[in-house]
C-alpha cells in the first residue's frame, strides 16, 4: 500500500489526456492530485474518473488553473463560487479535498495525517527591496505576467493577497486540529504552491515567483511536524530535504515540458512520485536538491 502524487495534468490538451488514459491499476495504493488538474468540470471529471478506477484512495488540492473563470466553462463563477463548484465534482467521485476531514493513512510509512491544503499566494516571494505595490511593475520589467491576473478572480475577498490570508489563517487551525485529534501522528501536507520561497528554481521566468507562494507557510513543515510536504506548480520535478522534511515537487507540466520523456520508454506512471513510503531520510536531515526530469 503505498502513497503517489502527481500534479499539474493540464487535461485541457489532448496529449496529456490521453497519457492519462495509460495510468495502470494501484488497486492497493493512494494518489494525490496536487493541483492544475485543468480549468474546466469537464477537466475534472477525467481526472478524477481515471484516478479513482485506478487508486483506491485519492486526494486533490486546487491549483490555480481549477479557479479560472473562463467564458467557455461557467464564466459565471469566480472565486469561491468556483473552488465551490470543484469540491462539488470531487466528492462527486469521493476524491478526499481540502474542505474534507484529514485522513490517516495506514499503508507503507504510516501512519500519517495527509493534509491537502489550499493556500493561494500574495506575491511575497520578492527581494525585500521590491515592495508591493510595486511587484507586478518589477515582474512587468522582464516581461512577466500571470494569466492569473486576467483569470483568477478573488471574489468576494478584496484581493488575491486577501484571500491567501483568509486561506492560510484557516488552513493552520484545520492542522492544528488535525494534530490534536492524532498526537504523534506526521503530516503529509499537499498544497498546489510550494510552502518556502527557496524551493522557487525558474531561472527562465524568475520573476514569476510572485505568483508561487506566500512566505507565511515558510515553517508550516517543522511547525506542524511534516513528514514529506507535495507541491506542484513549478513544473520542475525535484526533491529536496529540510530538516529532515521531505519535500516533492511532483508536476507533469505541458505537452512540451515533459514529451520527451516518451523517448526513454517512459510514460506517466514512470512520473507518479511516491510519497509514501519513500527513501529514509539522509543524515543530518539536508541533502542536495536532486532533479526528476525523468521520474
Amino acid at each position: 500500500m503505498k502513497l503517489y502524487a502527481i500534479g499539474d495534468l493540464h487535461l485541457s490538451y489532448e496529449y496529456n489526456r490521453k497519457a492519462l488514459e495509460e495510468l495502470t491499476p494501484h488497486p492497493d495504493d493512494g494518489l494525490i492530485l496536487c493541483g492544475d488538474v485543468g480549468e474546466s468540470a469537464e477537466h475534472l471529471e477525467l481526472a478524477f474518473s481515471a484516478a479513482k478506477r485506478n487508486f483506491r484512495d485519492v486526494w486533490w488540492c486546487p491549483g490555480n488553473h481549477e479557479l479560472y473563470t473562463i467564458g467557455s466553462s461557467r464564466p459565471d463563477l469566480r472565486g469561491e463560487a468556483k473552488y465551490r463548484h470543484c469540491l462539488d465534482v470531487a466528492r462527486k467521485h469521493a476524491v478526499h479535498t481540502p474542505e474534507d476531514d484529514f485522513v490517516v493513512w495506514n499503508g507503507d510509512g504510516g501512519p500519517a495525517v495527509v493534509a491537502p491544503t489550499f493556500t493561494l499566494y500574495d506575491y511575497s516571494f520578492r527581494p525585500d527591496h521590491v515592495t508591493r505595490d510595486g511587484a507586478l511593475r518589477w515582474a512587468e520589467e522582464l516581461d512577466t505576467v500571470a494569466t492569473d491576473e486576467f483569470l483568477l478572480h478573488p471574489d468576494p475577498h478584496a484581493s488575491r493577497d486577501a484571500w491567501c490570508a483568509e486561506l492560510v489563517r484557516r488552513f493552520e487551525r484545520k492542522i492544528e486540529d488535525a494534530r490534536t485529534r492524532n498526537p504523534g501522528v506526521p503530516l503529509v501536507i499537499a498544497n498546489h504552491w510550494p510552502l518556502r520561497e527557496d524551493l522557487v528554481f525558474i531561472p527562465r521566468v524568475p520573476r514569476f515567483s510572485l505568483w508561487c507562494g506566500t512566505k507565511m507557510t515558510e515553517d508550516w513543515h517543522t511547525r506542524f511536524g511534516a513528514k514529506v510536504v507535495v507541491s506542484g506548480h513549478l513544473h520542475v520535478p525535484r526533491t529536496d530535504w529540510k530538516a529532515g522534511v521531505r519535500f516533492e515537487e511532483v508536476s507533469l507540466g505541458y505537452p512540451r515540458q515533459w514529451q520527451d520523456v516518451r523517448t526513454v520508454g517512459k510514460d506517466i506512471n514512470s512520473l507518479l512520485r511516491e510519497i509514501l513510503p519513500g527513501p529514509p531520510p539522509p543524515l543530518g536531515g539536508e541533502s542536495e536538491m536532486k532533479w526528476r526530469r525523468w521520474g
